[in-house]
């Protein structure tokens, strides 16, 4: 078994993905109309940088439950995040259900409106990340099954859910499948993220988890890095010429090319922000603690900033009461505050949980000098 290794890199990413946002659905929350114009370049840059904040978070996924996953070196059936990772499934399809549930009568659903139905079924971040966790486990049984390189597999894994959405979204899936299931292929029901591409992102991530599993220590090196950066950058070279071969020969409004330019950038721009991570952590041997604990509670993080700006079946959320109507400064202000309060929620469940592990010690200690 290869000795588990706190790796920097992956803890500054999964902090930002999370923090990023909370601070992009408060800002889309609360921010009056008015600013939302073309003409403000640092709107511009936030809606461009939230565009990237969803990949960020599906590919930081994918890294550490590959990591962990793969650490072990034992076989598919004694592998216990094999359990962890389908119970890991379950939790997030089931959180991100009720948080989308449509009424807060537990099992009279007469009065649920076609809205409030549409709204319950789509598909949002959380149901993805646990579905690409599932992808992960299944594909990692296929290539031990099969005896088939794992980096073969998850990127021929990954390239089919890229590709697969150029007609994926063409197809009109309320067609043939009932709203539940469609919701999961498209994003005309109201999904923001649909299998295709999305999962995509998460077994990208887990190509590179699987790549610092088997590889103990790479990312202290500074090839590491070089390689990280190398690979982000020929990304953008990529969306670059397929934006050049679309303005050329297609047109803009051409699916396809269009689809191909927005993945390369989005995995560019990731894994360069990656390696940026990973050469601050080539020069530093701790980060703060509580930078850590952000990116273990990413889950409650997620959720419950969810709930305060949403609501939910049983609760008002902040946005029923200023639904875009605050000024940039306003809005600016209420995502610090709210991820300020996320921090501090963090800081005392993690100390809650270090004073009840402390007390279920005290408790054993007489047992054991009696003993």
């Amino acid at each position: 078994m290869i000795k588990q290794e706190r790796i920097i890199f992956i803890d500054l990413m999964r902090a930002l993905a999370v923090l990023m946002m909370v601070q992009g659905h408060t800002i889309d929350a609360f921010l009056s109309d008015e600013y939302r114009t073309s003409d403000s370049l640092l709107y511009n840059f936030w809606v461009t940088m939230r565009g990237f904040t969803a990949p960020i978070f599906m590919i930081s996924s994918g890294v550490a439950f590959s990591y962990l996953f793969n650490l072990s070196g034992k076989t598919f059936h004694e592998n216990p995040r094999v359990i962890k990772g389908i119970q890991r499934f379950i939790l997030l399809v089931l959180i991100a259900y009720l948080l989308r549930f449509p009424t807060h009568r537990v099992i009279e659903f007469s009065i649920v409106s076609f809205e409030q139905w549409m709204i319950f079924f789509q598909v949002d971040a959380l149901h993805l990340i646990g579905t690409g966790i599932l992808f992960l486990i299944f594909l990692s049984y296929i290539s031990e099954k099969f005896k088939v390189n794992i980096y073969l597999v998850y990127s021929i894994a990954a390239l089919f859910f890229f590709i697969m959405w150029n007609f994926t979204e063409q197809i009109n899936w309320a067609n043939f499948l009932p709203i539940p299931f469609a919701a999961w292929f498209y994003h005309k029901t109201g999904s923001l993220f649909p299998i295709f591409p999305w999962s995509g992102y998460v077994i990208t991530g887990g190509i590179l988890g699987v790549y610092l599993a088997k590889n103990p220590g790479i990312f202290k090196e500074k090839k590491f890095v070089l390689k990280l950066s190398g690979i982000g950058l020929l990304f953008l070279i990529l969306a670059l010429l397929t934006s050049f071969i679309q303005n050329k020969f297609f047109g803009y409004k051409y699916f396809i090319t269009d689809n191909l330019f927005v993945i390369f950038l989005r995995l560019g721009v990731v894994l360069l922000l990656n390696s940026i991570m990973a050469t601050i952590s080539l020069f530093v041997d701790e980060i703060p603690e509580i930078i850590k604990q952000v990116g273990r509670y990413t889950l409650i993080i997620y959720a419950v900033h969810v709930i305060i700006l949403y609501g939910s079946a049983w609760i008002p959320g902040f946005y029923m009461f200023w639904p875009k109507s605050l000024s940039l400064a306003g809005s600016i202000l209420a995502a610090i505050s709210l991820i300020l309060l996320m921090i501090l929620m963090v800081h005392l469940l993690e100390k809650y949980k270090f004073a009840f592990s402390k007390k279920l010690k005290n408790k054993k200690k007489p047992i054991e000098q009696t003993n």
